[in-house]
C-alpha cells in the first residue's frame, strides 16, 4: 500500500482549490481596506442629511404650527411625542412605534447576541419602513416622520395579535397599518389600506422605502461579513449578493418576491404578497469593524396599487433565524437563502440537503453532544466511501509492489520519457493495474469537504453548543489569544486546527514513506504544502469543520495501519500481478489510438534526429 503519484495529485489539487478560494476572499479584503476611505466619506456625505432629518422631526413634533404645514391634510398624533406598543410571541418580542406606524426594535427571544445579551435584530434610527404620501399642500411627506394613531393591541383566538395605526386626513381618507403578529411564527403580515388612494398616492404606485441594518451577533465581525448576504428572488429565480466585501447596489427592472437581509444565521426581510413590480438597493458596508456594523441597506421598492380611491397592499415582513426548516415552510424560496452551496460548488447543496442535513438532524435529535454528532457523522460518511478508499490502497499497494520493474524499465530506456509512459503503460495494462486509482478517493472528498464547509458554516444547530473546550462549535476555537496579528493566520490559537494540521502532516509523512518517486524534488515536498494551508484557512473557521477534519484524518491514519497490517496481502498481491502478466492482452480503441499516436511521434522524433531539423 502507497501513496502514488497520482494519490499526491489529488491532494495537492484539493489544496490548491482551499487556496484559490480563500485568496480570492483574502484579496476581497484587502479591496474592503482599500476602499475604506472613500466609504467614510460617504458616509459622512450622508450624515448631515440624516442630521437634518432629525432636526426636523424634532421640530414636527414639538411646534404645532410647522407640524401642521409639513402634513398638510394628514392628522398626526394629537399627543405629539412617539409612543411604544411591545407586542410579543412565543419567539418575536416588537417594540413598535406611532412615528411612522412601524417596527423600531425586535428582539429574537430564543437567542442570545455573542456576548451573552439579549439578541436585539433591529434597533436604531436607520432602520425604517416608509413611504411618501401627497397631502394636498404640495408637500410629500415620508410616513416615518409622521405619528400615527394606534389602536389596542387585540387577541384573537388563534393566539395572533393584531396592532393597527390609522392616520386620517381632514377630506376624512384614511391611512391604514394592520400587523398581525402570529402566535408562533417569525413571519409578521403588514396591511397597508388607504381611502383616498387616487389622491394620496402618485399615479397609482406606492413607492416603499425599506432601510434594514445588520449589526454584529456573532464573536467574529470578519468572519460574519463574509457568511452575509443580500439575497432576493427575481422574476421567479434567487439570487444574492456578497455583503462582506465592499458597498454595492443592484436595481431590478422586474418583479421581485422578496428581499433578504442575511447575516450569518439570522435574516430580516421584506416580502410582497402581489410582488414588488420593480426596485433597488444599495448597501454600505463600514470598513471599521468598531463600529459593529455588518451593513446597511436601503431598498426602494415601487408597488402597483389598483386604480381607483380604496387601495390594500399586503407585505409580510421576517425576522428570525436562517433556519433552513423553518424558511422552506413558507414556499416561497426563503430557505436558499441559507448558503449550503454556492458558485462552482453549487452542486453541493444537494449533498447537503439529500444526506448531511438528514442524517446530521436525526442523530442531533437522538445525542445531545453536537460533538458526538459531528464524530459520528464523519464515520459515517468514511465509511460509505471505504469500499474507493480500499481500492484506492490496493492500486497503491500494486504501483508499489511494481516500483522495482518501473525502475529498471527507466534505467534501461534512460531519458526516452515517450517510450518510458509507453512501456509503463503496457505494464500496467499487463498487471491490471488502474495508475488513477489513488486519485479517486483524493478526487471524491472535494465535494464532500465543500458540502461539509458550508453547512458548518451555515448551520445554526451549533450556534452556542460547546463541545470540550470550544465554547461555540459554530465559530473558531481558541486556547490562547495572541498579543499580537500574524497576517493569514490571526490572533489566536485553535487547538481543533493544530490537530487537523497535526493529523494531516502525520498523513503525508506516511503517504511520503511509500511513493515511489520520492526522489523528484517537487513530488517530495508536495504534500507538505496542503497541512501548511490548513493552519492558515481552517484557524478562523468553526471548530464543527475543525473537528470533523481532524476525526476524518484520524480515521485515514486507522485505516491505513489496518489495511497495511491485517488486509492487504502483498504476497498474494505480487503473485495476482504475475498471473495477469500471463492473460493475452486485449487493447480497446482508445488504448489503439493512442499508442498508434505514440508510435508516430516516436517515428517523427526519429527523423528529426537524422535530419537535425524540424519539420515545416
Amino acid at each position: 500500500m502507497g501513496m502514488d503519484r497520482n494519490t499526491v495529485i489529488g491532494f495537492v489539487l484539493l489544496a490548491l482549490l482551499f487556496f484559490g478560494m480563500f485568496y480570492y476572499n483574502s484579496q476581497s479584503q484587502l479591496k474592503l481596506e482599500q476602499e475604506k476611505q472613500h466609504v467614510q466619506d460617504s458616509i459622512n456625505r450622508l450624515r448631515p442629511k440624516t442630521d437634518s432629518l432629525h432636526a426636523t422631526t424634532d421640530s414636527l413634533r414639538h411646534d404645532s404650527t410647522t407640524k401642521q404645514m409639513a402634513v398638510g391634510s394628514l392628522i398626526q398624533d394629537s399627543t405629539g411625542t412617539e409612543q411604544l406598543t411591545v407586542v410579543e410571541n412565543e419567539i418575536l418580542k416588537i417594540s413598535f412605534t406611532n412615528k411612522g406606524a412601524q417596527p423600531k426594535i425586535v428582539e429574537l427571544k430564543k437567542f442570545k447576541s455573542f456576548n451573552g445579551l439579549p439578541l436585539i435584530l433591529q434597533n436604531g434610527s436607520f432602520n425604517k419602513i416608509s413611504y411618501a404620501i401627497n397631502t394636498g399642500s404640495q408637500l410629500t411627506p415620508q410616513t416615518s416622520d409622521i405619528l400615527f394613531h394606534v389602536s389596542p393591541v387585540e387577541k384573537a383566538a388563534d393566539g395572533s395579535q393584531t396592532l393597527v395605526y390609522t392616520l386620517p386626513t381632514s377630506d376624512g381618507n384614511v391611512i391604514e397599518h394592520r400587523y398581525i403578529i402570529p402566535a408562533n411564527d417569525y413571519m409578521v403580515d403588514l396591511i397597508i389600506k388607504m381611502t383616498g388612494a387616487d389622491k394620496l398616492l402618485t399615479q397609482n404606485t406606492l413607492n416603499l422605502n425599506w432601510q434594514a441594518e445588520a449589526v454584529q451577533l456573532e464573536k467574529d465581525i470578519s468572519h460574519e461579513k463574509q457568511q452575509s448576504h443580500i439575497c432576493y428572488v427575481k422574476d421567479g429565480d434567487y439570487d444574492f449578493e456578497n455583503l462582506g466585501t465592499s458597498n454595492g447596489d443592484k436595481k431590478f427592472e422586474k418583479p421581485v418576491d422578496w428581499i433578504t437581509i442575511k447575516q450569518q444565521f439570522f435574516a430580516s426581510a421584506i416580502l410582497a404578497k402581489s410582488k414588488f413590480q420593480s426596485a433597488q438597493i444599495q448597501w454600505t458596508v463600514p470598513s471599521d469593524t468598531n463600529t459593529h456594523v455588518i451593513a446597511q441597506a436601503t431598498s426602494n421598492c415601487r408597488i402597483s396599487v389598483n386604480p381607483g380611491s380604496n387601495a390594500s397592499i399586503s407585505l409580510q415582513l421576517f425576522y428570525g433565524p436562517s433556519d433552513y426548516k423553518i424558511l422552506k415552510s413558507y414556499s416561497n424560496q426563503m430557505q436558499n437563502i441559507v448558503p449550503l452551496g454556492n458558485g462552482i460548488f453549487a452542486f453541493v447543496k444537494y449533498i447537503n440537503r439529500g444526506f448531511i442535513m438528514p442524517v446530521f438532524n436525526y442523530m442531533g435529535s437522538k445525542i445531545q453532544s453536537y460533538g458526538l454528532v459531528i464524530a459520528l457523522l464523519t464515520i459515517i460518511i468514511r465509511l460509505l466511501i471505504s469500499p474507493l478508499t480500499y481500492q484506492s490502497y490496493l492500486s497503491g499497494a500494486k504501483m508499489k509492489l511494481l516500483k522495482p520493474e518501473i525502475d529498471a524499465m527507466k534505467a534501461r530506456l534512460g531519458d526516452d520519457k515517450q517510450a518510458v509512459g509507453m512501456e509503463q503503460m503496457k505494464l500496467f495494462k499487463a498487471a491490471g493495474v488502474n495508475p488513477l486509482g489513488g486519485c479517486i478517493p483524493a478526487l471524491l472528498q472535494i465535494p464532500i469537504f465543500f458540502a461539509l464547509f458550508n453547512f458548518f458554516n451555515s448551520n445554526i444547530a451549533l450556534r452556542g453548543q460547546g463541545f470540550w473546550w470550544a465554547k461555540d462549535l459554530s465559530a473558531y476555537d481558541s486556547i490562547y489569544n495572541l498579543p499580537f496579528n500574524i497576517p493569514l493566520y490571526g490572533s489566536h490559537i485553535s487547538l481543533f486546527t493544530v490537530f487537523a494540521v497535526i493529523t494531516s502532516l502525520l498523513i503525508s509523512l506516511y503517504g511520503m514513506s511509500n511513493m515511489q518517486d520520492n526522489n523528484n524534488p517537487v513530488m517530495k515536498y508536495m504534500p507538505f504544502i496542503f497541512p501548511v494551508i490548513l493552519l492558515g484557512v481552517f484557524n478562523n473557521q468553526p471548530s464543527a469543520l475543525t473537528w470533523y477534519y481532524s476525526v476524518s484524518n484520524v480515521i485515514t491514519l486507522l485505516i491505513q495501519f489496518v489495511i497495511q497490517k491485517y488486509i492487504i496481502n502483498h504476497q498474494k498481491i505480487l503473485a495476482q500481478l504475475e498471473e495477469n502478466k500471463k492473460k493475452p492482452q486485449t487493447k480497446n480503441k482508445w488504448q489503439q489510438k493512442v499508442e498508434a499516436m505514440q508510435e508516430s511521434n516516436k517515428k517523427l522524433q526519429g527523423m528529426q534526429q537524422k535530419t537535425g531539423k524540424r519539420p515545416k
